[in-house]
């Protein structure tokens, strides 16, 4: 099946009509907390969302469906990268001027930005209820996430001879695949700079680089390991899953370190930024089964609310060991970006 026909099979099955619970997903004993769309109100009024673009229109998917199913809904969409949708947001906030309702940032990041200049409003607890620890967040409601990943092409080298520590592979021999112009790949520097410090990320960047080899993007580092142009990479861990979805065969797989930045689950998420009835029920939409299921089974991301399964394609999560990082901190990038250019990475 091809991307075209998942999108509209999305938009047939995953909001306009039932819903099936994912294998496993009734094991977890708190599926009630998943609701389907058929228990929420209609929405309607004038409703302005920033969307920060990405995931290869499957949010744009969401958005369609949305707006079919609630007809008396005026929903304004402004899309670009998040990073310079949180930037005019500053801005706009600056100037005394309120144009959105709702901010949906692929990235933490970018959420924590907006949230550091007091623009948010608080999130009901219904909501923050209905997510995942530790992601109830005050002032955003995570609503995807994704898990860095070491892909690696099993032909080049075995699982065992991968570090399952990320700093580790400064001092290897492996040939590496990287994006660093991608917004994932520096909020990984980030959190590696706060756990590890400036300088032990410096020296990482400084021995990795003359081993790495660069692309514009983390689906096209997951592409380079499986040609067999690089022994490994790093990226979100649903590049590869969504390869593999389309080539079976693919001969790549996934290793995941332990307890660094690594393996950091960071999340896209949604912050009110004003009181519009039609802001928190849209919030609500994104936290359904339908979506999340979605979410899950065709862009291979992790469900945020409890009840709904993980993607296909993963080890069990209590085998994953991810590093304590509030994600609002990746937010300070600037330090990244100037250690990033010291260092000739940038």
């Amino acid at each position: 099946m091809d991307r075209r026909t998942l999108l509209k099979s999305a938009l047939a099955l995953g909001l306009l009509g039932p819903t099936r619970l994912l294998a496993g997903d009734a094991a977890t004993g708190d599926a009630a907390t998943a609701r389907s769309v058929e228990e929420l109100p209609a929405l309607q009024g004038k409703l302005t969302v920033y969307l920060g673009r990405g995931e290869g229109g499957l949010y744009d998917t969401l958005v369609t469906a949305i707006r079919k199913r609630n007809p008396k809904l005026d929903l304004q969409v402004r899309r670009g990268p998040s990073a310079s949708l949180a930037n005019t947001l500053v801005a706009e906030h600056q100037a005394g001027v309120q144009r959105a309702d709702l901010f949906w940032s692929i990235d933490s990041s970018s959420l924590g930005l907006v949230a550091d200049q007091g623009m948010t409003h608080p999130l009901p607890e219904t909501i923050r209820a209905r997510i995942r620890d530790p992601f109830q967040y005050r002032h955003w409601a995570a609503v995807s996430g994704r898990i860095r990943s070491v892909p690696y092409n099993p032909r080049r080298v075995s699982a065992d001879q991968l570090p399952d520590d990320i700093m580790a592979f400064a001092d290897s021999d492996l040939k590496i695949g990287w994006a660093p112009a991608y917004g994932a790949f520096q909020s990984f520097v980030t959190a590696m700079r706060l756990l590890e410090g400036e300088q032990r990320t410096r020296q990482w960047l400084l021995g990795v680089k003359p081993h790495a080899t660069s692309y514009a993007g983390e689906f096209g580092v997951v592409m380079a390991v499986e040609r067999g142009e690089v022994d490994v990479g790093f990226a979100n861990h649903y590049y590869t899953l969504r390869l593999k979805q389309g080539m079976p065969d693919a001969s790549v797989q996934l290793a995941f370190t332990d307890d660094d930045a690594g393996c950091l689950v960071n999340a896209s998420g949604v912050a009110l930024l004003s009181d519009n009835p039609a802001a928190v029920g849209f919030v609500r939409y994104l936290l359904t089964r339908e979506v999340q299921e979605y979410l899950a089974t065709q862009a291979f991301e992790l469900p945020m609310v409890r009840g709904v399964a993980m993607p296909a394609g993963l080890p069990p999560m209590n085998r994953i060991d991810p590093p304590e990082v509030e994600l609002t901190r990746l937010a300070d990038l600037r330090p990244t970006l100037a250690l990033m250019r010291e260092t000739g990475v940038l």
